[in-house]
């Protein structure tokens, strides 16, 4: 039997961001003229800790495969992303919505996909999975356009954008990953597949 220690390190790892992600978009909302250097280094250091938990989801097999099968190309690029956020804050002023643009548009749009095969897999939540991802795919392209002249309604669109990428990550694994206990290894799966 294959160990769940992964799928569990992944699972509980995505939901903390999530509520983490879902904490600094309210904060963001309510506090628009937060310090745009701190956001930075803030917004970096949590995309390093997802960018972690997407590898390790990747690895873990868990049993639909359906909430980290675009996670490792995915979760490195957001280690490396939060990492230039946390050394280069500064630098990072001028571009950190239309990172976070394309970063929130980007999972959107795998998540669409995620829930296009959670429909094929009878999972009933995949409508929620699906408006969920496509607010975030809209909110990702507001950012990158930047449709307004106020620097506090730019930060609000981000806090909003945060708080619906938080909320969809949250959905998709508690909708998708399901983990059991006495699940057998994929050798051995193939093993009884193969015998006539």
């Amino acid at each position: 039997m294959r160990s769940t220690k992964p799928v569990w390190t992944a699972k509980f790892g995505y939901i903390v961001s999530s509520l983490l992600l879902c904490a600094l978009g309210a904060a963001l909302i309510v506090h628009p003229s937060f310090s745009a250097t701190a956001l930075c280094a803030l917004m970096g250091a949590l995309l390093i800790c997802y960018g972690i938990f997407k590898v390790i989801g990747y690895w873990s097999k868990d049993l639909f495969r359906l909430a980290f099968q675009f996670d490792l190309a995915f979760g490195i690029l957001m280690i490396a992303v939060g990492l230039i956020m946390v050394i280069r804050p500064s630098q990072m002023l001028t571009l950190v919505n239309l990172v976070i643009g394309i970063l929130v548009l980007a999972d959107g749009l795998f998540k669409i996909q995620i829930a296009l095969d959670s429909k094929a897999f009878g999972i009933k939540a995949w409508w929620l999975i699906m408006a969920l991802a496509a607010a975030a795919v809209v909110l990702g392209i507001l950012l990158m356009v930047d449709p307004f002249a106020s620097s506090a309604l730019l930060m609000i669109l981000l806090g909003i954008s945060l708080l619906a990428e938080g909320i969809l990550n949250f959905c998709v694994m508690i909708c998708t990953v399901k983990i059991m206990k006495n699940q057998i290894p994929d050798t051995t799966k193939l093993q009884h597949e193969e015998e006539p």
